[in-house]
Order: structure tokens, then sequence, then C-alpha cells
């Protein structure tokens, strides 16, 4: 697409990835994490970890992305580089802040040794363009009590008091989240940690989020070594949440019992911010995934690696449950050419394709193939996908119960990419798939008459 945003002469702006129309995606190269993600001076920066170099993690920088619609994205040059002697082995993950006009951005500069051991430091950088940065260098070192293995600060104001949380590892190897605070988002005091869980939740946290809504407050994480609960958290790392409140630095869970924010396979370090419209969006990575998959992705032999999930609005609805639903912008961009009130269907899609399915009286039995590739199916309250893996052409298996009867699916597709919101978005499933035609079979069987409704991508 040409660039229509007013940006400055001296920022490159790089070319488009097609391989999707409406999720963003490295130029080249891989990404992973969303970071920064900010309103800002008339755009949504979206910054995310990008090694331009190569498909696999060997370098971290910040990639760069604005986007006014969240359809159509710009991509610039790298906003962050591991230059510093405070960064050699990375830019990782961080958050951004407005004050008092400046672009406030904080993020983990990693330092490797030798024997494999590791430094880290929370950094700042500061902009007044929102496009080219100054270095501040580090503003916490190492935390006594704690590995190398500090990371991924998160940055918000509450009571005007700055708060920074920090996924992290204890030394006796079990995770957690730090707080600091700041009047100034110069000088930081460690206050402790967010919250106490009973038992060890997972050997390292990472990608903490704090998400403040009218109904109750968020806390989003994603811990390592977290073993499967039923059939919750089968991932490689999940992202989890807890529902409660936070208040000085603390946050109180309305229950123990952790939910997961995601039930599909690769969608893993979430982040949130306010847009212009005071809404709550949050970007996912979609491409945690264990080794062999990453070597094998089908994308690699077109010089990139993984992307970001749809943005989402979250929100709390009137059960008190966490909703994910994709923007008012994304639907927008859909054209309906087909609706069917059926209880079968057989019928062809295209790669950019919205599938939206309603009941009308409810169904016990729902079955919905994809290719051959993909299959949906709802019975006894369980909502269950399979894929043939692009590994090893085995079946894989995610599922998830959910809290009230099937009422309604929302499908969206995107090249490689498959995003299924449930139940007005209180469940959520994402996944990478890789179809080898550019038109898919689509086979709906349903026990009961549904209203299906599909709609094509345009720009």
């Amino acid at each position: 697409m040409s660039n229509h945003f007013q940006v400055p002469k001296t920022q490159g702006i790089l070319s488009q990835n097609q391989a999707m129309r409406y999720h963003v995606l490295p130029p080249y190269g891989l990404l992973n994490d969303p970071n920064g993600l900010v309103y800002y001076k008339g755009y949504n920066h979206v910054f995310f970890q990008w090694n331009p170099h190569n498909t696999n993690h060997s370098y971290k920088a910040w990639g760069h992305a604005i986007t006014t619609d969240f359809i159509h994205y710009t991509y610039l040059e790298a906003a962050l580089l591991p230059e510093e002697n405070y960064e050699t082995h990375g830019c990782y993950s961080g958050s951004a802040i407005v004050h008092q006009d400046t672009l406030y951005v904080f993020y983990t500069g990693n330092v490797k040794a030798e024997d494999g051991s590791r430094s880290s430091y929370q950094c700042l950088a500061t902009s007044v363009d929102g496009f080219t940065f100054k270095k501040h260098g580090p503003v916490i070192g190492h935390i006594e009590g704690y590995t190398g293995h500090v990371r991924d600060p998160k940055v918000f104001m509450q009571d005007d008091v700055f708060y920074m949380i920090l996924g992290a590892q204890k030394n006796d190897l079990s995770g957690d989240t730090l707080v600091f605070v700041s009047t100034d988002l110069h000088q930081w005091q460690q206050v402790g940690s967010l919250l106490s869980l009973p038992g060890v939740m997972g050997y390292m946290w990472e990608c903490p989020d704090i998400i403040q809504h009218a109904f109750g407050d968020v806390f989003i994480f994603s811990p390592q070594g977290l073993n499967p609960m039923g059939m919750k958290f089968h991932n490689l790392h999940p992202t989890g949440y807890y529902l409660g409140t936070f208040n000085q630095g603390r946050f109180i869970p309305t229950t123990n019992k952790i939910e997961q924010l995601d039930h599909g396979f690769e969608f893993y370090a979430p982040q949130s911010f306010i847009d212009a419209s005071n809404r709550i969006v949050l970007y996912g990575w979609m491409g945690v995934m264990k080794s062999e998959a990453e070597l094998s992705l089908p994308t690699k032999s077109d010089g990139w690696s993984h992307h970001l999930s749809l943005p989402r609005e979250i929100s709390i609805n009137s059960f008190g449950r966490l909703t994910q639903s994709p923007l008012q912008e994304i639907d927008q961009a859909f054209k309906v050419y087909d609706y069917h009130s059926t209880q079968t269907l057989y019928t062809e899609i295209s790669l950019y394709s919205r599938v939206c399915i309603q009941t009308i009286h409810g169904v016990d039995q729902f079955e919905l193939i994809i290719d051959g590739n993909v299959t949906l199916n709802y019975q006894n309250q369980v909502f269950s996908i399979t894929r043939i893996s692009w590994v090893d052409s085995l079946p894989e298996l995610r599922s998830a119960k959910l809290a009230r009867p099937l009422s309604d699916i929302r499908m969206y597709l995107d090249g490689s990419s498959l995003e299924i919101f449930i139940n007005e978005a209180e469940s959520v499933f994402s996944l990478r798939f890789f179809p080898e035609q550019s038109q898919l079979t689509l086979t709906i069987t349903s026990s009961e008459s549904v209203q299906i409704t599909l709609a094509e991508f345009c720009e």
C-alpha cells in the first residue's frame, strides 16, 4: 500500500509482507512479542520483537508498525537496536506510556556471558515524535533474590503513581511478578511481589499486564513451566489470567483459579493499551511453539516467521466474564456475500474470509471442517479444535469447557492464520494452519438449524 502517514523523512519505510491482509507480520525475518503498544500523536504504534536478519531468535530489536484503522499498517525501520553494552544480546520486550507529551518506552536490555549466565537491565528510551528515540540507559539493574531472568516491564499509572510490573524468576527458580513505583518515570523504588498464590506456578513469568476495567481488574501473564490442568495449558507456554482488584501495588484475585486467555495452539505474550476511543485493545503473539514446529514453518521459505493476533477489545460482560472481541474496524472491512439457515452446508471460501454462525434454538452437536485440515466440534458444552500438524501430519487437539451452551461462533481467516471467537467472545481459539490452495472447502453439520453468514475481506 502507499504511505499515507506523515513520518520523518529520515525514517525508512519498509515494503509490506503481502502474505496476510489484516494482521501485523514482519516485513521479513522473525516477529515475536508485541511491545510498546500506545496511541501517540495521531497513530496507534505497534512495536514488536523483531529479528530482521534471520527467522530465528538470535537477534532482538524493536520492529515498528503504525496504523490509524487497525487494518492497514505502515512498517518502519527498527525503533530500537541492541547497540549499547547493557543490551548486547537484545532489546527485549517492554511497554510505552505517554507523559507530558513525551513518549516513554521501557524495555529489557539483555546481556549474556560466555558461561551462559545472563544479566538483565530495565531500560528507558524517550521520543517526542514517536519515531526517533533517545536512549537513557538502565533505570533498574540486578534485583536481589532473583536470577537474570527479569524482563518485560509494563508501565501504567494509578492514582497519580507510575507502576512498573516485571516478569521474574526467583533464585529458587519459581515464577513471580515484581512491582516498582515512581513519580517521574526515571527513579524507581521496589515494592515487592504483585500477588501471592498457593504453590508454585511455573519457573518463570513473562509479559505481565494489568488491565483496569470499570467492572474489575485483570492480571494477565505468561507462565513458563506450567503443567496442564485438565483441558487447559497444553501448549509449550500458555497465557493465563486472574480477575480481581489492583490497588497500591498489590493484585488480589477474586479466586485462586487461573483461567486460560486463549485456548488455541500458538497465542502467547499479549499486551494491552488504551486507544483513542478509550478502548482496551490487546494484541498477542501467534508464534509460541516447539522448536521442531518453528524450524519447519512453511513461511520460512518465504523469509518470515510468525505474526500478531487480531487486535481485540477487552471487556468484562454482565456475567462477570472476560471477553476478547475483534475490533469493530475488522468487521467493517468484510463484505457479506452469502447467507444460509440450515443444518448442513458444503461450500468454498477464500483464505481471507469471515464465517459467522448463530444458533437459533441451541444445538446439541455441531461440526465445522475446513479443507480436511481443521475441525471444530461442539458437544456436551465442550468446544474442541483439531488440526493436522505441519510437522508430522498427525492430528493435534485443543478443547475448552464453555461457561454456557453454544450460541455463536465468529471465525476469521487471513492466509495461514485462524482465530475463532465463541459465545460473544467469552472463549477464543487461535492457531496457524497452512492450506495449499487459495480456495478452501467448508463443511458444516449441525444437530439443529443454524444461521451461517459468509463474508470476504475487502480493502
